[in-house]
């Protein structure tokens, strides 16, 4: 839909650097969605999947709720339902559509859904030109985290899609995959990191979610940690090996999982002629062995860790590892959006992109937490239950999204995002 491009055009490059940030998110959003036909947009193939059109309208309703309402005089909210329907888990602002009835939307129309982003960026650059002044107080955080916000729904909207086209026996091409060599999969190598007293946490004067701070010194035993991450050749083998069969590698939760849901391998790995494809963006195709295997719940990287004799880094551990790495690896401005072979001594020691990466770390508030104020208290804090922490990024990851301190969590059974895994082990 080539016309998506149409509402962003025209930005002046002299913007200062928040309002130009905030742009370039936006139109990022819409660029991500040209490929999409109409009737894309609504689909919602299981409860944790979001309909493309509300992931468009939820990342608007964000400005809308926390920018311009309380910000700018006289705005007015462009429908007065689209609080109910596009809020996401807010309870202190009321009741919202149910997560597994996003597919029942039907309305607003997609038309609906874009004239609100329109209106709402229009409003946006009102308020801009308004409270310049005030955009380097108290306007600066919630812009910041607004835009941060719709950096996860890109990231979210691109697996969601992935997950709704899988699930169309179609299996249609969202888009044609860039051509590239085979690449080998490095080496793997160790690098050991010695017993001691370390630091975690965010630090700094930039942006992070409160889940990442306040820091704090942690004592690590001495470790090893793997230069990169398991790969599909490496996983095809404890496939081969009887990997989903034997009882003895998996945790109880993860073993009934198995059991209930038939799992055989990864999701989206289906044979094909009897050969192993994978569901991409690129749609179906050949498993590429040298690739990261992606697409894992924690209880089969937690499985393989204990059939290959290793085990799951600790998130400390992984954050101390990345501490002194540059943000370098396969982002979504890649291009690839599927997880990449890198060429032999090419990076070898990345710690970023290609798969978020489970730890062994479950998803609790370091110590001395305190949440963000007001609404954004509801933002992090309350779902530190019952999730297991990831690290990383992944090939659908914003580049300028991403940290050595970033915390990503999910339930230990969700396979639909890029999730990977790294060994580590005991020294």
């Amino acid at each position: 839909m080539k016309v998506l491009r149409i509402q962003a055009e025209g930005c002046p490059q002299e913007a200062p650097g928040l309002q130009r940030r905030f742009r370039e998110i936006r139109r990022t959003t819409l660029e991500l969605c040209e490929p999409l036909e109409p009737d894309d947009y609504g689909i919602q193939s299981m409860p944790d999947v979001s309909p493309p059109k509300w992931h468009l309208a939820h990342s608007t309703w964000f400005f809308e709720t926390f920018l311009l309402l309380p910000h700018l005089r006289d705005y007015r909210p462009y429908s007065p339902h689209f609080a109910y329907l596009f809020n996401s888990y807010y309870k202190s602002l009321g009741s919202h559509q149910p997560r597994p009835e996003r597919g029942l939307l039907a309305r607003p129309t997609l038309r609906e859904v874009l004239q609100y982003r329109s209106y709402v960026d229009d409003c946006m650059e009102k308020l801009f030109e308004k409270s310049a002044k005030t955009f380097e107080t108290k306007l600066r955080f919630p812009l910041t985290l607004g835009c941060h916000h719709e950096q996860q729904h890109q990231e979210l909207l691109l697996m969601d899609v992935l997950h709704n086209f899988f699930s169309n026996p179609l299996r249609p091409v969202y888009r044609e995959p860039p051509d590239r060599p085979s690449n080998p999969a490095p080496g793997l190598k160790w690098k050991e990191y010695p017993e001691g007293l370390r630091e975690i946490g965010f630090a700094g004067d930039g942006f992070a979610y409160d889940n990442e701070g306040p820091r704090h010194r942690v004592f690590l035993e001495a470790f090893g940690l793997a230069s990169r991450p398991v790969t599909q050749g490496e996983f095809l083998e404890f496939i081969g090996d009887g990997g989903y069969s034997r009882p003895e590698l998996w945790l109880s939760d993860g073993w009934d999982r198995v059991q209930a849901e038939a799992w055989r391998a990864p999701l989206y790995w289906e044979k094909v002629g009897g050969a192993w494809h994978t569901m991409s963006l690129g749609g179906r195709i050949p498993l590429e062995l040298a690739a990261p295997v992606s697409h894992l719940s924690y209880y089969e990287a937690e499985a393989y860790a204990r059939w290959a004799g290793k085990r799951l880094p600790t998130e400390a551990e992984w954050e101390v590892a990345a501490q002194d790495r540059a943000i370098e690896g396969n982002f979504l401005e890649s291009g690839n959006l599927r997880p990449t072979a890198s060429p032999a001594g090419e990076n070898p020691a990345a710690l970023f992109g290609d798969v978020w990466e489970w730890t062994a770390s479950a998803y609790r508030p370091y110590p001395g937490f305190k949440p963000m104020a007001g609404n954004f208290a509801e933002y992090n804090g309350k779902f530190m239950v019952n999730q297991m922490v990831l690290r990383g990024g992944s090939c659908l990851t914003p580049r300028s999204h991403i940290r050595a301190s970033y915390r990503n969590f999910f339930p230990p059974s969700a396979r639909w995002a890029c999730s990977g895994l790294r060994l580590a082990e005991d020294l």
